[in-house]
């Protein structure tokens, strides 16, 4: 999987996917593609990662109460 760095706007390769899908993981392990050779691998902040389209990440793979909001938005919801 390739995600873009918003810092450096360089492609990352996505090293460890677990860690990517895991909310409990704020940093996952992958290294730039950029130029010829293979760059070593280095630890990058979810929170500084986009999909190469420049959408963000999926709120579950960022927070791990993301189900918490949703509980609460349809509480008032039903409320009102």
């Amino acid at each position: 999987m390739f995600l873009k760095h918003k810092p450096s706007g360089e492609l990352v390769e996505v090293l460890t996917l677990e860690s990517m899908y895991n909310p409990c993981q704020h940093e996952i392990t992958g290294r730039f593609h950029a130029g010829e050779e293979l760059q070593d691998p280095e630890t990058f902040l979810k929170s500084e990662l986009v999909f190469p389209s420049e959408e963000s990440l999926p709120r579950c793979w960022l927070d791990a109460h993301y189900r918490e909001g949703i509980f609460q938005t349809s509480r008032v919801a039903q409320l009102v």
